[in-house]
């Protein structure tokens, strides 16, 4: 399930705009807004997309460690999970403290 950041909507993994507000989910959707803000930050050097111990074989093929630019969007195509794509973003900080 994709949510929209706008309205607060569940939309299904496969869906590109919301069907509440009509906003494009891959700008708005809670998971894009998080990698944008995590592309943003400058004290994150990776993004992690981590998996689920019961994930898809899509999934557990884009599971891993990224450099910012190239980080694959989420929900991932072709998830064939029952209850959907349930990957993450994680940060990988360059510091913790500054």
């Amino acid at each position: 399930m994709q949510v929209c950041s706008k309205c607060h909507h569940s939309n299904p993994d496969t869906a590109t705009y919301c069907e509440n507000c009509e906003a494009d989910l891959r700008n708005f959707s809670n998971t894009a807004i998080a990698l944008q803000r995590m592309q943003k930050n400058p004290r994150i050097r990776y993004v992690r997309i981590s998996v689920a111990h019961d994930a898809c074989p899509a999934c557990m093929e884009v599971q891993g460690t990224y450099s910012k630019e190239e980080v694959p969007t989420l929900p991932v195509e072709g998830c064939s999970h029952g209850l959907g794509c349930r990957c993450m973003y994680e940060p990988v900080l360059e510091e913790i403290y500054p």
